[in-house]
């Protein structure tokens, strides 16, 4: 008897999505583990480094025939992408990653309302800021709880995720399928191995085995889940899906790292998740696919 095939369509896409989100935040949660042992940046760089070679293997990306403008637009989508994830995983070091997450929301977040111009999206991004503050202590005698430079690592990669959605989306323009990505996980790759490289001594066969399984949970599985499901989902669903990614966070944080959040905090990572899906799920429709997927 044959057994039964899972078809792809607007019904079954979305699990595909959910299955990207807690991918990249299981992903996330484990990199917390790898930081204290190589650092931030060797961890960024094990990660990059792996999934470079996984899609350019995969997607074996044409060179030849680009513009420079091109290859100008996708440098910088390459140096974004390693700043990116070198300020979220510095941000680990300080920070829960649920915490961690609901902070950097603040930058794709934002970005989407400032293009709409709606006052409801621009109130619910003043929304998810208090979530933020909720989040971190700032309205509340726990202040300090977190060090101050994790805060600012996190506000950074919400920044630099921001700048990321608009050059992913240039890109996106200039280069077929994945072979835009491909080329850019080599330029951030280069980017960070000066840096990373001071701490390969460490880097035993346990280390290595995690970095790989880091780069296929945060970055292959992902966007391959993402890719597909795209096809047979608009990007207002897709917005919703992703606005999850502050609680599922929150939740491999609990699962992987035994990290608990209070009531305050779980309250104002809900404020950033329904104001995140009230701004994304307004995406139009012609937004390129890949305009809102990217985080750390």
């Amino acid at each position: 008897m044959p057994r039964p095939r899972l078809t792809l369509d607007r019904s079954t896409a979305p699990l595909l999505v959910f299955a990207g989100v807690v991918s990249v935040q299981f992903g996330g949660a484990l990199a917390a583990t790898l930081v204290p042992r190589i650092g931030a940046v060797g961890s960024v760089l094990m990660r990059l480094a792996f999934a470079m070679v996984i899609l350019c293997a995969v997607a074996r990306p044409r060179l030849r025939g680009r513009s420079g403008r091109a290859w100008g637009t996708v440098v910088l989508f390459g140096v974004a992408l390693a700043a990116m994830n070198t300020a979220f995983y510095s941000s680990l070091a300080y920070l829960p990653i649920g915490v961690a997450v609901t902070v950097e929301f603040l930058g794709p977040l934002a970005l989407a309302a400032v293009l709409s111009r709606r006052p409801r999206d621009l109130t619910a991004v003043l929304a998810a800021g208090l979530g933020v503050a909720l989040v971190s202590g700032a309205t509340d005698a726990t202040w300090g709880r977190f060090e101050p430079i994790g805060l600012l690592w996190a506000g950074a990669a919400g920044v630099l995720w921001a700048a990321y959605i608009v050059l992913s989306q240039r890109t996106g323009t200039l280069f077929d399928g994945v072979d835009g990505l491909a080329v850019a996980l080599v330029v951030a790759s280069l980017v960070v191995m000066p840096f990373g490289l001071t701490s390969v001594d460490s880097w035993t066969p346990e280390i290595l085995a995690l970095g790989l399984g880091i780069a296929v949970l945060s970055s292959v599985l992902p966007y391959s889940f993402e890719l597909m499901a795209l096809r047979h989902l608009s990007q207002s669903v897709f917005g919703i899906l992703l606005s999850l990614e502050p609680a599922v966070a929150a939740l491999a944080g609990l699962i992987v790292l035994g990290q608990v959040l209070d009531g305050r905090q779980v309250l104002g990572l809900l404020l950033v998740v329904v104001a995140s899906a009230i701004v994304l799920s307004a995406k139009r429709e012609q937004d390129p696919p890949d305009a809102v997927t990217g985080s750390g």
